[in-house]
């Protein structure tokens, strides 16, 4: 081999060997930036679950600190299916759902159905209907609390001069307590579920409604054969999310009532915020945490795999 040639390839192996080098600068330029969100993903989440984890197999008092952590196995979770405040809970988590979930899609599907084809002004509804959900949920527990109230409340004044002389209680009744959150928790969330179904109705096209009007087709016939089988994947979308949201409900049941009165208000997380910072059973509190999860996910599951059979 010639001079020439050596030169040659000995130029080819060092732009080879400085392309790799700079490839493996850009690479370690790339992990340089992606290392605070992994570390952030690490501590912030990765841990604390796999810490919750261990904990729900433990018997920990928070006060002891770590050192007081004590291996049980599976104590917590036997122990929480015979737990009367537990299973109380997750009656009322039900009940919660049953009722927020299904009662709140179905007036959002209406008012934004009505709002797109019958309303001026849409604008205007949509932020009217939109502010709830974007206040301060202490804002609108007091709110709320004050409309509640036993015998100064605006509510129980109507219900009196309507001649009802013994109005409920609401928040301070057994009876009423869950219901009255209920009806707050539809209230506050219908703005997002109608900005949702408007966003799906403007995705329509009005050529459908047009082929059906000429064929003849009510608007009522219109409403189910057309857009609520068009709507189906934000339907889908709301629900599961919706579904969700209604098992992780605190904030409310924390302010207007703390479980109370007797827990019939009591809800699964409060349930785990007491157990965990009241009693200071962190182990127990991890459990339900689990149980928690495990129920998300269960019901998430079932539900996208309908979805998926229904829309197959």
């Amino acid at each position: 081999m010639n001079e020439s040639s050596k030169g040659a390839a000995r130029l080819t192996r060092a732009g080879e060997q400085s392309f790799w080098n700079n490839e493996r600068k850009e690479a370690l330029a790339g992990w340089l930036f992606l290392a605070p969100e992994f570390l952030g993903m690490l501590f912030l989440y990765v841990f604390p679950v796999g810490f919750s984890l261990y904990l729900s197999f433990c018997d920990w008092n928070l006060v002891g600190g770590l050192a007081s952590i004590k291996f049980i196995g599976l104590d917590n979770f036997v122990a929480m299916f015979e737990d009367k405040k537990v299973l109380l809970s997750l009656k009322n988590n039900l009940i919660y759902t049953v009722f927020t979930v299904p009662i709140g899609m179905a007036l959002s599907l209406l008012l934004a159905v009505v709002i797109h084809t019958r309303v001026f002004f849409q604008s205007y509804f949509k932020v009217a209907f939109f502010i709830p959900y974007i206040s301060s949920i202490i804002a609108v527990g007091a709110v709320w609390s004050a409309l509640y109230h036993p015998s100064q409340g605006p509510i129980n004044q109507f219900l009196i001069r309507l001649g009802i002389s013994d109005p409920p209680k609401w928040l301070a009744d057994t009876t009423y307590s869950l219901p009255s959150i209920i009806i707050i928790a539809i209230w506050a969330g219908i703005g997002y579920q109608i900005i949702i179904y408007l966003a799906g109705l403007t995705n329509i096209p009005d050529d459908v409604y047009e082929a059906a009007s000429i064929d003849g087709a009510s608007s009522t016939q219109q409403f189910f054969k057309i857009t609520m089988p068009l709507l189906t994947p934000t339907t889908s979308f709301l629900f599961i999310t919706l579904l969700i949201g209604s098992f992780k409900v605190f904030d409310l049941v924390a302010f207007l009532t703390a479980g109370g009165p007797n827990d019939s208000s009591t809800v699964l997380v409060y349930r785990i915020f007491e157990e965990g910072f009241r009693n200071y059973k962190m182990g127990y509190a991890s459990a339900l945490s689990w149980l928690l999860f495990a129920i998300v996910g269960l019901v998430t599951l079932i539900t996208w795999k309908f979805q998926n059979k229904k829309e197959i």
